[in-house]
């Protein structure tokens, strides 16, 4: 005969996760999962452009062109807004995270990027109020008084759960590398043993550049990847396209 019995959670493990540790982790792993519905696998972020002008070709130069928006571009951008909206959320400054979001909003450089960011921050707000809501974050939602981009949702949400800052970012990073490449591999293409090589040779460069967003200010934000950025203007007018940017 089945026995059944009602269990309480076991407590923390002294040489393990703590309950809440773990449960931070479980709401990373699922918000930035690639099955986490905000429709980041139909966009590019102007990769598409940049395979079809010849730019990118293959694995090595995928991962030089990847480091590149990691490094100077718009991966570290985005990074220092994590950061920025997670502190001014989490220590419930309304003034601040309302300058930040502004920003973030303003701080894209073409039409199809602008639709990308502000897309999926929609959708990663939207999903996280209907099935994660917390105390507090349809106050923070409300606060920012107009779009909220990717970043600036991701650190707003995560702030309202508590989930420490560090996770986050490396987390976010994780998952925006991995839809890059994944684009990538459809494109050129790429099979699934050298997409995970573009992973692994980019480790030190997400780990650096994740490192340096938690450091910066607002004032350490700018680009310096030009053809990244032409590429996403170029994409609005390209004659064959799967990717909306």
């Amino acid at each position: 005969m089945l026995m059944t019995t009602n269990r309480s959670p076991p407590p923390d493990h002294p040489g393990g996760m703590t309950q809440a540790e773990g449960a931070a982790l479980y709401r990373l792993m699922t918000w930035l999962s690639p099955a986490f519905p905000v429709g980041a696998f139909s966009y590019s972020s102007g990769i598409e452009w940049a395979v079809e002008a010849g730019d990118i070709t293959d694995a090595a130069s995928l991962s030089d062109w990847l480091a590149s928006m990691l490094l100077d571009g718009s991966g570290f951008c985005d990074g220092v807004f994590v950061a920025q909206a997670h502190r001014a959320a989490a220590s419930h400054d309304e003034a601040l995270l309302r300058e930040v979001a502004e920003l973030a909003a303003a701080f894209v450089p073409s039409r199809e990027r602008q639709l990308e960011t502000s897309s999926q921050g929609r959708a990663f707000i939207e999903i996280a109020r209907s099935a994660w809501n917390c105390d507090g974050l349809d106050q923070l939602v409300a606060q920012c008084d107009g779009v909220i981009v990717y970043p600036v949702a991701v650190g707003l949400v995560s702030a309202a759960h508590e989930i420490p800052l560090a996770s986050t970012m490396h987390a976010f990073f994780h998952a925006v590398t991995s839809n890059w490449i994944s684009a990538g591999a459809r494109l050129i293409p790429l099979g699934q043993t050298d997409s995970q090589r573009v992973l692994a040779q980019l480790e030190p460069v997400v780990v650096a550049t994740a490192g340096r967003a938690l450091q910066a200010t607002l004032d350490d934000l700018g680009s310096a990847t030009f053809r990244a950025d032409l590429a996403g203007m170029r994409h609005e007018t390209q004659y064959t396209r799967l990717f909306r940017s």
